[in-house]
């Protein structure tokens, strides 16, 4: 009996082990198998530039706000006024201004007596320091309101803007808005990859939808040092001259920036794929037969071209240009024509 329980279990234990191997065959003659296409990659000398857009501003903008309040007096220029530095803009209210100048006056009367019974030693030195500060400090308040009694024009500019008309109350919104034409600046924003080919000094070419077919000189004047992390890009300040008076600040602009000839990898535009959710980007190259997921980043786009760039590509290398969409990692590819 005990043989025949044996010889059963023996039994059983070879047909299930039978059994398994031939499922482990079968699950290996299943593996899944995505037919792809793919090209070889290699490295192509390519003119880089990127082109951007931007918006002129004034070379330099002034505020015309006196940091005394009071009644406005006259304000000289209108809007659209032409103006030079040192050019009269705005007289305020004078009364305190005078009533300084009084003590001011009367203050150099006591200072020139007190200094002459010090030189001659009939006061102390302390009564003559007290003196001579109440000077000075008067002296600067009466250089201080004369400042902001007339106010007049720091840079040369024109009239931007006008808040208020003779004989108002200057309540802090500045009363006119000087800014220059006659030289222009503008901001651009440029993608972090190219931080080490932009250089200070670099000349670049403007264009103008105003102004079809005519071309403005520009020169980068500052390059930020610092990168923006939410767009990865680094901003470009651009000097532009104005000599002719065609720009104003507020027009919208396009440029190039020429960064010369490089050796780089481009592929076919839809071989990039972009991970759901994030901003990451990747492509999958022919590894032996195996799918192999690689992160890049995307340089410039040449039509339904793209400039690739990652660590773990090399030329030779293939890419898999159509049925990547359903790919994974390590998954067995079929290479088809």
């Amino acid at each position: 009996m005990n043989k025949l329980f044996k010889a059963f279990i023996v039994g059983s234990m070879v047909i299930t082990i039978a059994s398994c191997g031939k499922k482990s065959e079968q699950l290996a003659e299943t593996e899944k198998v995505e037919k792809v296409k793919v090209s070889t990659l290699s490295r192509t000398t390519i003119a880089r530039h990127i082109e951007v857009s931007t918006t002129l501003e004034g070379y330099e903008t002034m505020n015309i706000a006196p940091a005394v309040t009071g009644r406005i007096e006259k304000i000289y220029h209108d809007v659209g006024s032409h103006v030079k530095a040192g050019d009269m803009l705005v007289r305020m209210d004078q009364t305190q201004l005078n009533t300084t100048k009084l003590t001011f006056a009367n203050l150099g009367v006591e200072f020139e007596r007190v200094k002459t019974l010090y030189e001659s030693g009939t006061i102390p030195k302390q009564t003559y320091d007290q003196t001579k500060l109440a000077y000075e400090q008067t002296k600067e308040n009466l250089d201080f309101l004369t400042e902001n009694t007339f106010v007049k024009a720091r840079i040369p500019g024109v009239i931007a803007a006008k808040n208020y008309e003779d004989g108002e109350l200057y309540a802090g919104t500045p009363i006119l808005i000087l800014t220059q034409i006659h030289l222009l600046k503008a901001l651009i924003s440029v993608p972090e990859s190219y931080f080490p080919l932009v250089n200070k000094g670099m000349k670049l070419k403007l264009y103008s939808d105003t102004y079809p077919g005519q071309v403005f000189d520009a020169t980068i004047e500052t390059i930020y040092p610092t990168i923006d992390a939410s767009t990865h890009t680094f901003q470009v300040k651009l000097k532009i001259p104005n000599t002719k008076g065609l720009l104003r600040p507020g027009m919208f602009m396009r440029t190039t920036l020429e960064l010369g000839e490089f050796e780089a990898f481009i592929a076919p535009y839809q071989a990039v794929l972009k991970l759901i959710g994030a901003n990451n980007r990747y492509v999958f190259l022919n590894d032996n037969g195996r799918a192999k997921r690689v992160e890049v980043t995307m340089g410039q786009r040449f039509d339904n071209l793209i400039e690739i760039k990652a660590n773990g590509i090399k030329e030779g290398d293939e890419i898999v240009t159509i049925g990547q969409g359903k790919l994974v990692d390590g998954v067995k590819l079929e290479i088809i024509k």
